[in-house]
């Protein structure tokens, strides 16, 4: 992967919208825009325009609810009601971090460990109003200490800005929009040089005008549907449906559907309880995770560890980078059984807690040797 770092004085920033997009004007811009999908296909994740104009309606729904199950194992906190027979045997192959953490860190023995942490489902609980999605202290003051042993980096799907708005912690890299807007930290840390400037790196600037465009038209268009909410992650945009009942998802599924349809540079795909519209460009949250990789000084270096802990079909692409790679680990969270990339689990953002928390112990323990 060739580096298109763009680095900047750290006075300089280019701030974010969370409403009707008011990005100011792309004047810093990459040296090119990713190329455009040539086939962007289903691959099980993404509907091309092709698939959204030519299924049946079902089946972009059935898509939604396999990507949003209402099983009643996503929200238990007893274990019992989730260690069924499928669960167990899919924890096998994709057994508890915290119950493998010895193995986890073995595998990092001699390698620096860079983390990447996905935001809502992972750092905080999916809630019914995703303006709520606040991080708990005690999960910011474990972020706060990983970043003092390791580079850390949050990839999300929101707007980078309000991920900020979440988290505040300047020492962390911040990648929004699955990774259309990144930035580095705005200060030096024990684990990053004064190379690792803050970074930013917006490959879809071009879109600005065409998401604002369709973030208008979406917001009239789904205005109607009781407990929908559009959000403008500004290089993306979210349909919410985490509030909408399950037998007006069709008609939501059909509105939005109608909207991209009008956008050949568009695509559409299905991620937890949300419909996510992106520019078709070859970007997510995999080249993401290899662009930060990059910008932190480890380009095909073969002393790293990532991990990466998502709970979205959206980190499926960094878990598979990963795997593709031969190094680091891909963390899972998710209380059921379901297809993964990943090599390991946690159930709940309570347990990715204990994990960074475990790590921090760990990493002081070492120090101290």
């Amino acid at each position: 992967m060739v580096k298109q770092s763009v680095i900047f004085p750290e006075e300089i920033s280019i701030s974010g919208t969370t409403s009707a997009a008011k990005a100011e004007p792309p004047f810093l811009l990459p040296a090119f825009p990713p190329p455009r999908q040539s086939s962007p296909g289903l691959n099980n994740r993404f509907l091309s325009l092709e698939d959204i104009a030519g299924w049946r309606p079902s089946a972009l729904v059935d898509s939604m609810r396999a990507s949003s199950p209402t099983h009643p194992r996503e929200t238990a906190s007893d274990l019992s009601v989730v260690a069924d027979g499928e669960y167990k045997d899919w924890l096998k192959q994709h057994p508890s971090a915290l119950g493998n953490f010895n193995d986890v860190v073995a595998a990092s023995k001699g390698k620096q460990m860079v983390m990447f942490l996905d935001y809502d489902g992972t750092l905080s609980p999916i809630v019914d109003d995703p303006d709520s999605a606040f991080m708990s202290e005690p999960m910011r003051e474990a972020v706060r200490d990983v970043a003092r042993h390791f580079p850390t980096a949050i990839v999300s799907g929101r707007c980078r800005n309000k991920v900020f708005d979440f988290v505040r912690l300047k020492e962390l890299y911040y990648a929004g929009s699955h990774g259309m807007d990144i930035k580095g930290p705005s200060k030096s840390t024990k684990k990053t040089t004064s190379k690792a400037n803050p970074v930013l790196f917006q490959p879809a600037s071009e879109f600005l005008p065409v998401m604002d465009e369709v973030y208008k038209e979406l917001v009239e268009k789904t205005k109607f549907v009781p407990g929908s909410k559009v959000e403008n992650n500004t290089f993306s945009l979210s349909v919410h449906f985490r509030c909408v009942e399950e037998k007006i998802w069709n008609s939501l599924a059909e509105l939005v559907r109608s909207v991209v349809n009008e956008y050949p540079e568009l695509r559409l795909t299905v991620g937890r309880k949300v419909l996510e519209i992106r520019p078709s460009i070859e970007w997510d949250k995999g080249k993401a995770l290899e662009f930060l990789l990059e910008s932190i000084g480890f380009a095909n270096c073969n002393n790293v560890f990532p991990v990466y802990i998502g709970d979205d079909r959206t980190d499926e692409d960094a878990f598979k980078v990963l795997r593709e790679r031969g190094q680091g680990v891909g963390i899972l969270v998710s209380k059921f059984a379901k297809e993964t990339n990943a090599s390991y689990s946690l159930q709940e953002p309570a347990e990715v807690n204990k994990f960074l928390r475990q790590l921090v112990a760990w990493k002081k323990l070492l120090l101290k040797e």
